[in-house]
């Protein structure tokens, strides 16, 4: 789309409330115009030739053609970036990333009741994540692979990581982190925290499906979850995440203080403590993503002794959050999706492995 253009929109949503509240709240923002709404994906369809639309917004719980199937078509026939408005449940949560990996932009979870007062909590996502697909949904997302379970190593003994990885994503980050993870070896040296801007509810599935198609163990961290080599633990929804060094192990612990940057989880708060506790044996990255977080913290990686790393520009979603780092001075390297499993893999490799006592949830 052009430059000062209007956003346009069509809503495709079976609930005759969702076709109103959702023009409504996307009409506050004057750079979006709803130009039309559908109640599946039949009529949605037909819109689209009609209307031409810069981003769709889609219900994926329809009757008729359901919000899958149009995704499919969708993707298949038209260069349109759809933001899913899905069921904030373990059912919604697994069709979210479904739909994902059929090529979806972005997400935002329709509350469990999804009164006005109740849209209200996910109104100012929505605008956003609309204007952001209309400016960088035309370069497309990196499907998700389908979930294959692969093979685990028969015994992995809690090994103290040789280097403590923290990776800070947000925007298009499902589907990195799933290439990214998915080529990292099992006997991985390296212990890997994660923030991604995820909402409440959904990183638990997210974890669950990487850890059925990567080499190494993926789980939703819990406080206490011991750091350990060939491990990566995503920090919760609406949490955040720091790491501790502790006599009986090194661990992660949760905490519900303020937002950061806005966010909840944030990247700052989790490259900071990595750098305090880690220093020299910290590597920090920051992948795909919109805005700023996680730059500061960067830095004091850096500072620190460790290794910072951005994610290419090419291979972004959003160059935002990598970008911010960069701008700052605070990148030593900038890298490739591709490459990015090699390079953590080469640089966890230096530091001999030396066998880390299991502490709580470990």
């Amino acid at each position: 789309m052009s430059d000062g253009a209007k956003v346009r929109v069509l809503v495709i949503d079976d609930s005759a409330l969702m076709r109103k509240l959702i023009p409504a709240i996307l009409a506050r923002d004057p750079d979006i115009e709803v130009v039309g709404t559908a109640m599946d994906g039949n009529f949605g369809l037909k819109k689209i030739e009609e209307l031409r639309p810069h981003v769709i917004t889609l219900d994926l719980e329809m009757p008729r053609m359901d919000g899958m199937e149009a995704l499919r078509q969708i993707t298949r026939n038209y260069r349109m970036p759809v933001v899913v408005v899905s069921a904030h449940s373990v059912n919604g949560a697994a069709a979210t990333f479904k739909a994902l990996q059929l090529g979806a932009f972005d997400f935002v979870p329709k509350p469990f009741d999804a009164s006005q007062a109740k849209m209200e909590g996910v109104a100012e996502a929505l605008v956003e994540k609309v204007k952001i697909a209309a400016r960088y949904g035309g370069k497309g997302t990196m499907p998700l692979r389908e979930s294959a379970k692969v093979r685990k190593p028969l015994h992995r003994p809690n090994a103290a990581p040789t280097k403590v990885v923290a990776i800070g994503i947000s925007t298009g980050g499902p589907n990195a982190l799933e290439h990214l993870l998915s080529e990292l070896p099992g006997d991985f040296s390296g212990a890997i925290v994660i923030v991604q801007h995820m909402p409440e509810g959904f990183t638990e599935m997210f974890a669950r499906r990487l850890h059925e198609c990567c080499a190494i163990d993926v789980r939703e961290a819990r406080s206490g979850d011991v750091l350990v080599a060939g491990r990566a633990l995503i920090c919760p929804g609406n949490r955040h995440m720091r790491v501790r060094r502790m006599p009986l192990g090194d661990v992660v612990v949760l905490g519900d203080d303020d937002k950061v940057n806005g966010h909840r989880p944030s990247v700052d708060v989790l490259f900071q403590s990595v750098a305090k506790e880690f220093g020299s044996r910290s590597i920090g990255l920051l992948m795909t993503g919109m805005g700023e977080d996680g730059a500061e913290g960067l830095g004091a990686i850096k500072k620190s002794g460790g290794l910072t790393l951005a994610q290419d520009e090419h291979s972004c979603v959003v160059f935002g959050m990598p970008k911010a780092g960069i701008d700052r001075g605070h990148v030593m390297r900038v890298v490739p999706l591709d490459a990015l499993p090699n390079v953590l893999v080469r640089n966890c490799s230096i530091s001999p492995r030396v066998t880390a006592t299991a502490g709580v949830n470990g």
